[in-house]
């Protein structure tokens, strides 16, 4: 009962709130400006519900004529010690097979209201990155201080420093003017920062992720664990989000807004993506360039691809440290009792996989490592009430030190296979730690 009840309350402010963001929207079509430079700049703002009256300059780029698959959006301010805008657009761009680019656009808001800094920093993307503005994958804009609502004299929630407060309602307003301007663009939207690296082929799986959510509701869906980097965003909630960025913006920073906001369109719990797809890799921050030791330990730059499966072992686990922890490509890790010779841990594929890479690492600081095994692949899974075991063997190799790494295994197992097993050959004194069985299908 006290669970129907606090989700009915949940509910109704989720109502109230969504429908008086709805109650005060409006539409703003194109608009060209000339900026005072001298030469054109086009203003563009997308035909869609807009949450406020506002227009934004296209200070470089051309919107493409069509909706593409994914937005990423970033903001960027001048720095007071090293800036890292060009190392994450490369990073995004060079880590994005040709294919995926044609599926993207990037959205960088120059944020800033030093415009000297904002016009050479706009220049300097524009010679950088001349081809993907050319082709309709980067897009630069940027809002004039006078859209900015108050940013001094406002409230000190967390017993902010006055500064602070500025900083962080300035980078709400920041966000909102992004998303707004994003909106018509794709099908989702990933908000990034401006001091991160990329995953290689993070486009496609963001869409194996989205894929595999098949029909279940989600309002967010994150790729990386720190603050508000790698939020992806259905682009129709995009309006919502803007109004409801600018309309609190003064109240709490961005990530805690961005929680509420999900929780507001009623997805309690986080849904986390492993591994993480962004790296913090900025030392200083942009708020007064303090150093900043930030980084997601569950970052691959290379992701698996990992199918669905269950993971198996004899091997008795320590605690909650089970075996598909070894499989899921986060942080934690299998951590079992001393293993005797014939014991095993084993991955039963769903469906049948062609493999090309198979990389596994056990033990951790030279303890705890899987000092004799081999590692099989079978065609065959025989089941039975009780137990399952992979048949129709092929053996790939033993572990060495601990690790074992293996490509273009389709070369060598030509045909699909159903499970990986991996099997001890000799007995242990130690316990054993295995920290990823990570598998890619050749595509």
């Amino acid at each position: 009962m006290r669970w129907y009840w606090g989700s009915t309350i949940r509910s109704c402010i989720a109502l109230v709130t969504i429908a008086g963001l709805y109650l005060s929207l409006g539409q703003i079509p194109w608009r060209k400006t000339n900026w005072s430079s001298g030469y054109k700049w086009a203003s563009f703002v997308p035909n869609t519900i807009m949450p406020f009256n506002v227009t934004l300059d296209l200070l470089a780029g051309t919107p493409p004529p069509i909706q593409k698959y994914l937005t990423v959006g970033l903001s960027s301010v001048k720095r007071k010690k090293e800036n890292y805008l060009m190392d994450t657009l490369n990073s995004i761009f060079s880590h994005s097979s040709k294919e995926e680019l044609s599926e993207m656009v990037v959205v960088v808001l120059l944020a800033d209201f030093d415009l000297a800094w904002v016009e050479e920093t706009s220049q300097k993307i524009a010679s950088e990155f001349r081809v993907h503005l050319n082709q309709g994958e980067l897009l630069v804009i940027h809002a004039s201080q006078e859209l900015y609502p108050p940013l001094t004299g406002l409230k000190r929630n967390f017993n902010d420093a006055a500064d602070r407060v500025t900083y962080r309602s300035k980078q709400n307003v920041d966000y909102s003017f992004l998303v707004h301007f994003s909106a018509n663009l794709s099908q989702y939207f990933i908000m990034v920062e401006d001091d991160v690296f990329c995953a290689k082929g993070f486009l496609s799986a963001i869409r194996k992720h989205v894929l595999n959510m098949g029909s279940t509701r989600w309002a967010t869906l994150e790729f990386s664990k720190l603050g508000y980097i790698g939020k992806l965003y259905h682009s129709e909630d995009l309006p919502l989000l803007a109004r409801f960025l600018l309309l609190f913006y003064q109240e709490m920073p961005c990530d805690f807004l961005l929680s509420h906001f999900r929780t507001l369109l009623m997805q309690d719990k986080v849904i986390r993506m492993r591994p993480s797809l962004f790296q913090h890799m900025g030392k200083f921050s942009s708020f007064l360039g303090t150093y900043n030791r930030l980084k997601d330990d569950e970052f691959a730059e290379e992701p698996a691809d990992n199918p669905s499966a269950e993971v198996l072992t004899n091997i008795e686990p320590y605690k909650d440290k089970g075996p598909v922890n070894a499989y899921n490509q986060g942080s934690d890790f299998f951590w079992g009792l001393s293993p005797k010779q014939g014991d095993y841990f084993m991955v039963m594929f769903n469906k049948p996989v062609l493999l090309s890479r198979i990389s596994i690492e056990t033990g951790s600081e030279n303890k705890d490592i899987l000092l004799n095994a081999v590692v099989e692949v079978g065609g065959a899974i025989e089941k039975s009430h009780k137990t399952s075991s992979c048949s129709d063997l092929h053996s790939l190799g033993s572990l060495h030190a601990g690790q074992f790494e293996m490509r273009d295994i389709d070369q060598t197992v030509k045909s699909t296979v159903l499970c990986l097993i991996i099997r001890v050959t000799e007995k242990q004194n130690d316990w054993v730690k295995i920290k990823n069985i990570l598998v890619w299908e050749r595509s």
